[in-house]
């Protein structure tokens, strides 16, 4: 399906995507290629997750966000992805604002977020403030 067709997507809150369609999506979104191990490692993430949103367009998975979470309250969003083909159209807004309400609904007080100085105004129209964070890199 081509990011040119319209319609609002389907968001779908924790039903379990294709892992192997996922994998794609975030390789797309990412810009590198996909590998097998992929897909398993996705499994293994989504198991432990809070929560996690993706869209679909059709059959095509076009977006995801997943929920971390410390299991009290404290909520952490991680791999927001939308495919290029359908960037810049408020489908990245819409999962995390959809993402954001669920972890609320699960006990989430918090959600917290890392980004890059480049997505820092996506991560402001998605309603979050500035705050000091630290980051200690544990492999090379």
């Amino acid at each position: 399906m081509s990011g040119k067709m319209g319609g609002s997507p389907d968001l779908r809150v924790s039903s379990l995507p294709d892992v192997q369609a996922l994998a794609e999506l975030h390789a797309a979104a990412s810009g590198y290629l996909a590998e097998p191990a992929d897909a398993l490692q996705w499994e293994r993430v989504l198991a432990r997750s809070l929560c996690w949103v993706t869209a679909h367009h059709g059959e095509q998975l076009t977006g995801f966000v997943n929920v971390a979470w410390d299991g009290g309250i404290h909520a952490f969003l991680l791999d927001t992805a939308v495919h290029p083909g359908w960037a810049r159209r408020g489908l990245g807004t819409a999962l995390v604002v959809r993402a954001a309400r669920e972890a609320a609904l699960r006990g989430a007080g918090w959600l917290h977020v890392d980004y890059e100085p480049h997505l820092e105004g996506f991560c402001r129209g998605c309603g979050f403030g500035e705050t000091r964070a630290g980051l200690l890199r544990l492999k090379g």
